[in-house]
């Protein structure tokens, strides 16, 4: 990318790495089945997810700080085409951008630009592999990575993601999916921080 530099991922702020996951964690499949056993269901999710060729959505995110009573509120779109190319928008109130093409991901605010080859460095290459399996619907079946367990509930589905690999428990405890019963959508993402903060993008 013309006029971008690449980026050494030891230099990226713990910010802006919540925000990969956050982005990660917002791209997940569309379809649950009560009347199924956990594993079947996660095999119907993949099945559904694989015959995605591309995706656009608005989103809301909210973020609750545990030493604030107000929350921080945030809107963008995100765009998906297969195989492997993505861009996550902020476009309120602020504007940052972060597109995933092949192995290069931009991240890009209103005063800089920086390009990062996920092949150097370990940490981004398995974001990179997440972020893909998220949309291509193998998140679920990451068993390296969570322990995952899904249970119905009022008005719909939930699926508890635990993390298990080490780079993710430092940020995240507890991830949350909740699918609505009718349209057998995720319609709610919530991401629970070990500081007490919490992320819920809708």
């Amino acid at each position: 990318v013309v006029g971008c530099t690449v980026y050494n991922v030891w230099m990226l702020s713990d910010c802006t790495m919540k925000r990969l996951f956050t982005i990660l964690l917002a791209l997940l499949a569309p379809v649950m089945s009560l009347a199924q056993s956990e594993a079947q269901i996660i095999e119907k999710i993949n099945a559904a997810s694989s015959k995605i060729e591309s995706l656009e959505c608005d989103f809301v995110q909210t973020k609750q700080l545990k030493i604030l009573n107000n929350s921080l509120i945030s809107k963008g779109k995100m765009y998906y085409s297969k195989p492997n190319m993505l861009r996550w928008e902020y476009t309120s109130p602020y504007n940052y951008i972060f597109i995933m093409n092949q192995h290069q991901i931009l991240l890009k605010n209103s005063s800089r630009a920086d390009v990062i080859d996920v092949n150097q460095n370990r940490i981004f290459k398995d974001i990179s592999r997440l972020m893909m399996n998220s949309i291509m619907g193998d998140l679920l079946k990451d068993n390296a990575s969570f322990e995952i367990s899904i249970a119905p509930t009022k008005g719909g589905y939930t699926a508890t993601l635990l993390p298990i690999k080490r780079e993710i428990k430092q940020m995240w405890t507890k991830l949350v999916l909740f699918f609505d019963e009718v349209s057998l959508g995720v319609e709610r993402v919530e991401m629970h921080e070990k500081t007490g903060d919490s992320t819920i993008i809708t």
